[in-house]
Formats: structure tokens, sequence, C-alpha cells
């Protein structure tokens, strides 16, 4: 038997795992500017707290998650998404306590599993780059966290990309916008998807989210939801949109846009990707505000804000853009060593070397010199160090610089006490 891994996953393997670890840590560094901190939660969680939060009549409660009873007959689902989780640490672990800052501004990254067909971008396990920021009702707050993730994209080298934003209200708005949209489709719902029909009175805005070709003509010319705002909704939009307009940020409005999650209040945004080929895969990031999650999870009233980012559909967009990611590790230092009566020795080099802090392999599988000197060149060594039976002998070692192929001999203890001298010699005369 062949064993293979299950479908709608992928293996990240090394040449292609340092693109992942690049676009985390442009993540970190820039979160950590904005004064971000990281969350870890579970992979699983009760699946009350996601079919709470992310809502009953959503496809991923409806359709997509992975759940399951475990040996102390508890519901559990991996998590599907990563607000939902978020939000039930910060209720259970009351963050909202006086002893912490306001807003309580959190990032994390990770695995999320969605039981749905396979395609490029979209696998059932997916990896996702999310943030968080709690306490904050001002509009500034959705400005500059959407001005985060454009300021991500651009620092990955991405350059076709734009932002789409709109309002979906408080529930006031909602309210009087769910009656609308009622009137509007009642008549067509024979017309409808089998789904739409289905939500149209469950909860006729995910009508609006479907993807059914059918459907997507009717939800073109449906009503606004723009025109129903409330006062205060109406408020938060225009300054969001004012503040937007300030700071010369380009964004498109797009009132029929919703987002497949139930918990979304006020601002949402997407940003998408105008690369070719990408066909719908081409979202990169999706967010917004969500006022009532955290009551709902039984902590107090709270406003919230933030976004997820697609890992996958970041590199498919890099490469689609052509930007090159670093994926090469730097080896600062490779020991050539000929013979089993060097083993020990070269032992203790290579050791010496990584112990002042830089990076070092060596030959482990007895070949001929040859071979050795094609590997450090394959691996891109700045130094190669060579040890023969000789050079033991006269507790020498022949240290050469890759690029400008000068050679010189030191005594082992010059590795020993200080390699760091040794490679900034080398290394300097390389650059004269």
């Amino acid at each position: 038997m062949s064993y293979q891994r299950p479908k709608g996953t992928a293996d990240l393997l090394p040449g292609e795992i340092e693109k992942w670890q690049f676009i985390e840590e442009t993540a970190r560094l820039l979160f950590s500017d904005y004064q971000y901190q990281e969350i870890r939660t579970p992979m699983f969680e009760h699946i009350e707290v996601i079919t709470r939060s992310v809502g009953d009549t959503s496809d991923i409660v409806t359709k997509e998650m992975y759940d399951f009873y475990d040996k102390g007959n508890r519901h559990i689902t991996l998590r599907p998404e990563g607000t939902a989780p978020v939000v039930r640490s910060f209720v259970e672990n009351k963050l909202f306590g006086p002893e912490y800052t306001k807003p309580y501004k959190v990032y994390y990254t990770g695995p999320m599993f969605r039981y749905e067909r396979p395609q490029k971008g979209r696998l059932r396990q997916f990896h996702q780059i999310g943030v968080e920021a709690f306490g904050s009702e001002n509009p500034a707050t959705d400005v500059e966290t959407m001005m985060m993730a454009l300021a991500y994209f651009e620092q990955l080298g991405m350059s076709e990309f734009h932002l789409v934003i709109n309002s979906l209200g408080d529930p006031e708005t909602r309210q009087n916008y769910r009656q609308a949209l009622i009137d509007y489709l009642t008549p067509l719902k024979d017309e409808l998807s089998e789904d739409s029909q289905r939500r149209l009175n469950e909860n006729p805005l995910r009508v609006l989210d479907s993807k059914d070709k059918r459907d997507k003509q009717f939800v073109a010319d449906a009503p606004s939801i723009l025109d129903y705002l409330s006062e205060p909704a109406k408020k938060h939009f225009d300054e969001v949109v004012a503040m937007l307009d300030a700071l010369e940020v380009p964004y498109q409005i797009d009132s029929n846009m919703v987002r497949g999650l139930d918990y979304y209040t006020h601002t949402i945004f997407e940003i998408m990707s105008d690369a070719k080929g990408l066909g719908a895969q081409n979202t990169l990031c999706a967010g917004g505000r969500y006022n009532q999650l955290v009551a709902e999870l039984g902590g107090p009233e709270t406003p919230g804000f933030g976004f997820a980012i697609g890992m996958e559909r970041v590199l498919l967009v890099l490469e689609a853009e052509g930007v090159e990611l670093p994926t090469s590790h730097q080896l600062d230092a490779y020991v050539v060593n000929l013979g089993e009566v060097v083993n020990l020795e070269a032992l203790k080099v290579v050791q010496k070397i990584r112990q002042a802090g830089f990076s070092a392999d060596r030959d482990v599988l007895n070949r001929k010199a040859k071979g050795q000197f094609k590997t450090a060149d394959r691996l891109n060594a700045t130094l190669v160090l060579t040890l023969g039976e000789s050079e033991l002998e006269s507790g020498m070692i022949n240290v050469k610089a890759m690029a400008t192929r000068k050679e010189i001999q030191v005594p082992l203890t010059a590795i020993y006490e200080d390699f760091g001298a040794v490679y900034d010699q080398m290394t300097k005369e390389e650059g004269e």
C-alpha cells in the first residue's frame, strides 16, 4: 500500500517552506510596529463557539465543519476560522479587564480546517494570518487596520491589488434591510438556487453571498444595504470613507459584499488581487468590525475589528506577480574532512563555528574531496575549511573564500578561539 496525505492537504517541504517563513516573519515585524502581540489558541474548539459566532446558516456551519464527538462525548470541531477562537479566549481569560491596555490587539498564524472541494488556493487544511483589535468603536481603528493589511502586501512586494469596502450597519440596519431583501427576493424565490431558497427566510443576507450563477443575476439588482443604514451606522461609515479619502487610500464601495460570516457589523472589507490567472481565488484578505461577538460569547459589550489573510492565496499571488521571495539558507562555513582520523576534529571545528554564532555544516558520509567540494559549492558556502591528516598533524586548517578563491592556512586554535576574526579577514578581503 502506498500511503498518501489526506485529500485537500499539502506537505510544505524545504525549498518551499522558506517562503512561508518569510511571509510569516514579515507579518510579525509589521504587526508588532502597530503594537499587536501574538496569541495562539487550540486547533479545536467546542462546536458551540463556532456555531454561535459564525452563524447556523453560514456555509461553514452547514457544510464545511470538521466536527466529531470525542471520547468524553463532547462535540468538538477543528477550527474553521480564527476570530471565534480568539474571541472565546478574550472572554475566558478576561482580557477585557482594567489591567490590560485598550484596545487589546493580537495576531495569530496557523492552520484552519474546512471540508470543501479542494482547488488551487483553497485546501481543506489551509493557513491564515489574522489580527483582532478589541475595545475601540472609533472608525480610525477600522481605517488603520485596513491600512496595516495594505502595507503588509506592499512590504511583500505586491503591487496589483485593491481595497473594497461596505457597511453592514448595526442591528437596526440589519432588521430594516432584511425585510427589504425578503420583499425583493420573495417573488423570485422559484428561480433561486435551492440553498438560497432555504436561506431566504432564515438569513436573507446569505443569498447575497451565493456563488450560484442563477442567484448572482438577481443579487446584482438587489436593494443596497447602504440605503438602509441607521443614523449611527451611516455616521460611522461616512467617517471611515472620509478618513480613507483624507489619507488618500484608494478604495471601491461594493454594497452587495456581505462576507460569509454572521458576526460582522458596520465596516467590512476585502483586499482583492488584480494579478492575472487567479479566477475566483483573488481575495487575499477579508475582515471587518464585529461589535456584538464578545457579548455573544459571554463577555461584556466590547467592539472588535479584525481581518484574516489566506497564506496559500498570498503565495499564489506572489507567484502570479513574479515576486521572488528569499528562499536560500545562508551557509557561512563548510568543513571538508578527509579520512576517519579527522572525524572527531571536524566535529569540534563545526561545533565551535556554530557556537560562535555562524551557520556551518560538514561532510558525514566519508566522501572523496571532490564530492565534498561540490556539496559546499551547491550549498553556496561562504568559506570552505579543509582538514586532512597532514593539517591535523601540523595543527593547521585550510580556509578558502569561495567567491574570490583566496586561500590561507590558519592554526586550528584560531578557529576555536575566534572564528569571527577569521571570517572577517576572509570576507573583507573578498570585498576589496
